[in-house]
């Protein structure tokens, strides 16, 4: 775990809750996005818990470089702002999930053992935001959003549309009658088809393309 976020006093407490579970281990701490891309390059973490409004560099800035390094570590987000535009570029810029800074201790534990195994989570808030956001997208870009995902097979569009619900490869796999291992081939198949960074990516554009 690397913990990023310009506020000492957080930064500490986000140390005692990570403390608490045997499973997560901290190897460093960063005060603004610059710091944060490099210590990634040094301690190799699996997870950063990120804030978004930093000095030097923010954390939208920072994930998009994190996310350009060779076997990148799961960003999750970890802020007070949901508007629309803060949700939306974080996603964008590859973030595997988004909580605020009021979710409970141990959902926020869960929440990354999540994005570590691979799978994006988001406070209920943070849900309706996006929802609400991408509603309002234009017919332009559903059409774009339709065309990627026209690449894919029918299996591959069933696997997209689960992992826009939310479901797990082990649910996607129990839903569709498949194996884990063959549901992470089709997840694969689908990032490199649409050009999509990760699942969350997945998930932004199957709602595109259901407006």
């Amino acid at each position: 775990m690397l913990v990023v976020d310009d506020d000492a006093l957080v930064r500490t407490g986000l140390r005692m809750v990570l403390a608490s579970d045997p499973e997560l281990a901290v190897v460093g701490e960063a005060a603004d996005g610059a710091v944060a891309v490099s210590a990634c390059r040094e301690t190799r973490p699996d997870v950063v818990l990120m804030d978004l409004q930093m000095p030097v560099l923010d954390g939208v800035q920072a994930t998009r470089r994190i996310g350009r390094l060779d076997e990148p570590p799961a960003v999750l987000i970890l802020t007070t702002f949901h508007l629309d535009s803060y949700v939306i570029d974080a996603l964008e810029a590859g973030a595997r999930g988004y909580l605020l800074k009021d979710t409970a201790p141990r959902e926020l534990t869960r929440a990354i053992h999540v994005v570590a195994g691979g799978e994006s989570v988001f406070s209920g808030p943070v849900t309706e935001r996006l929802v609400h956001q991408l509603g309002k997208g234009d017919g332009r870009r559903a059409a774009r959003a339709r065309d990627r995902l026209a690449t894919l097979t029918e299996r591959e569009r069933a696997v997209a549309e689960a992992v826009a619900d939310g479901l797990s490869n082990a649910a996607i796999a129990q839903t569709l009658f498949l194996g884990e291992a063959t549901v992470k081939t089709h997840v694969s198949r689908i990032l490199t088809k649409t050009g999509s960074e990760n699942r969350v990516q997945i998930a932004l554009l199957v709602y595109d393309a259901r407006i």
